[in-house]
């Protein structure tokens, strides 16, 4: 019975999150979905990750097993054909029996994106976090490198978080400005429930002033979640990847797209009078 791995994309703005749900839009249930139409048979997907509502992903990584004999490419492109907009299928694999999208995993990355300009956003309202005050992503970048290592994410995780244990070894983080674009990226071998969010709410108070530069050692230290200060929006998050196995051979992570901005070389020049 093949088992199959598909690399997906997907705008979470309009769902209320990765899993299905009895009352709610659920990007698996949309995803299951256009899968067992290609297969003719019901499909159940499991993701690397279960996504918040309103969470976006750059590279989501799922698997499922099949009776269904196809090539690669027509899973990619009858699934995709099957699902709305918000969705695609950025490629498939045929992966050994045990592999699991979920606990073969490595490491996983992603991405927080805030808008940091005075102008709220209209085109990406739904895909940035918006913060008008002026951010310093040096002193962000300096108070995340706090974080690097296996610590006790206790201060990170949400009250609801159902992980048996709040360690999780960071492997690395880093804040840089892209013009308007402040980015943080994350990579660990997993994540506590909200911990991206509240990493980013930390940061957004130092990089606005408002904490010193080594709160982030002090709200680590003190492994209680009320001393951590806000969640950050979920609009602006990505899961950017996800790491396997080499031997795997499976794409890892998308080159960073994501309301890159315009290089000068390409922006218009005014007719000179």
């Amino acid at each position: 019975m093949p088992r199959i791995a598909l690399g997906l994309e997907y705008d979470g703005s309009g769902f209320a999150g990765w899993q299905s749900q009895e009352h709610a839009r659920g990007i698996q249930a949309v995803v299951e979905q256009g899968l067992s139409l290609v297969a003719d048979h019901k499909v159940e997907a499991v993701a690397a990750g279960r996504t918040d509502a309103g969470v976006h992903a750059a590279m989501q990584v799922v698997h499922f097993d099949t009776t269904a004999m196809r090539t690669e490419r027509s899973w990619m492109l009858g699934a995709v054909s099957n699902m709305p907009k918000e969705v695609s299928v950025l490629w498939a694999r045929e992966v050994p029996e045990g592999f699991h999208a979920r606990y073969s995993a490595l490491a996983r990355r992603y991405r927080y994106v805030i808008l940091n300009r005075t102008p709220r956003p209209a085109l990406n309202a739904e895909r940035v976090a918006w913060i008008r005050e002026p951010l310093d992503e040096n002193r962000m970048h300096e108070a995340a490198q706090h974080l690097v290592g296996e610590h006790d994410f206790s201060s990170f995780r949400a009250a609801q978080c159902q992980s048996r244990t709040p360690m999780r070894n960071l492997h690395e983080i880093s804040v840089t400005r892209h013009g308007e674009l402040v980015v943080l990226t994350v990579c660990a071998n997993a994540f506590l429930h909200h911990m991206v969010r509240n990493i980013a709410g930390v940061l957004i108070a130092i990089g606005s002033g408002e904490r010193p530069v080594d709160w982030s050692a002090q709200v680590l230290a003190h492994r209680d979640r009320k001393l951590g200060g806000v969640t950050a929006a979920p609009g602006g998050l990505y899961l950017a990847g996800i790491r396997y196995a080499p031997a795997l051979n499976l794409p890892s992570e998308p080159e960073f797209t994501v309301l890159a901005p315009i290089p000068a070389t390409c922006r218009p020049v005014r007719d000179q009078v």
